[in-house]
């Protein structure tokens, strides 16, 4: 079964306007994620815009990070608004070469506790692909209670969550509910990338990063330094990237993870419309903080 712990990288996922996904500017951004050691890298994920391709762009992409990545573990979001969907969705990823997918609970009719153990019972038992659970209710507007997750760690195959950090003051005691209730092994992990060094230090076991999809190195220290039980260092590193992190929580993560793809020269793509890039005044201060910074 696969490990997801440690530091897993979540790139944007380059396109042209018609949504096809544009593989050589694709490779261009996970080259550095795999030189850096990432401990798994988390295609199509939110950063990714997993909602916004179709089927087949979304198998195209997975084809080609798993071919580049060699023994780098290829997590894939896999959520779609219907179960079948999903299953399909799950089952290219696991033939693709796909370590584990990503599932989100998302939705147009607000779902059910039940509605959502049914949908990742059957996308878990009818694609065989390793799951972890995807909480993620700013754009699903479904809440994971610890009961739920508790319900869903028992399914074979269910085997993490990645939960949103949204309140560094409460990562101890979430955590602490979480483990009292899922098997042992069944990993822990956080996003929301300003609040996952405290999430890491109260003994969560994954950061899924969305400014790792593009300067990994430093986040990668985070992790190790975080894991070795040297907290201050961690947090020295973390403020450091203050600044970046009051960018991703004023223009959004996904819209900066762009802007600095672009203003690194790692490629040129913009955001799938509706989504617009950032406008010429947040660029430039997206830039101004880069070249303030050096961060790798």
């Amino acid at each position: 079964m696969v490990n997801l712990n440690g530091l897993s990288a979540f790139p944007i996922t380059p396109s042209n306007r018609d949504g096809e996904v544009d593989a050589g500017a694709l490779r261009a951004l996970l080259e550095p994620l795999i030189a850096a050691k990432v401990d798994s890298i988390g295609l199509l994920g939110s950063t990714g815009s997993y909602p916004y391709f179709s089927r087949d762009e979304r198998r195209r992409a997975v084809q080609a990070a798993v071919a580049m990545a060699g023994k780098t573990p290829i997590l894939v979001g896999v959520g779609a608004l219907r179960t079948d969907d999903a299953v399909r969705l799950a089952q290219d990823a696991r033939d693709a070469g796909a370590a584990a997918g990503l599932l989100a609970a998302v939705s147009y009719t607000p779902l059910t506790d039940d509605e959502v153990f049914e949908h990742f019972q059957t996308v878990v038992r009818e694609s065989g692909l390793p799951i972890c659970i995807y909480d993620n209710p700013g754009t699903t507007h479904f809440r994971f209670t610890p009961a739920l997750v508790g319900r869903l760690s028992q399914l074979d195959g269910i085997i993490a969550v990645k939960s949103p950090a949204l309140d560094a003051s409460t990562l101890a005691g979430h955590i602490a509910e979480l483990r009292a209730i899922v098997p042992s092994g069944f990993s822990l992990g956080y996003s929301a990338d300003w609040n996952c060094t405290e999430a890491l230090l109260a003994g969560g076991e994954t950061w899924y990063s969305v400014l790792a999809g593009v300067f990994p190195r430093i986040c990668f220290e985070i992790v190790r330094a975080a894991a070795s039980g040297d907290a201050a260092r961690a947090r020295q590193l973390d403020a450091r990237l203050e600044p970046v992190w009051h960018l991703l929580k004023t223009f959004s993560s996904l819209r900066v993870a762009y802007a600095i793809a672009n203003l690194k020269g790692i490629c040129a793509a913009e955001p799938p419309r509706p989504i617009l890039p950032l406008p010429p005044d947040a660029q430039k201060k997206v830039g101004e903080v880069l070249a303030a910074m050096d961060i790798g």
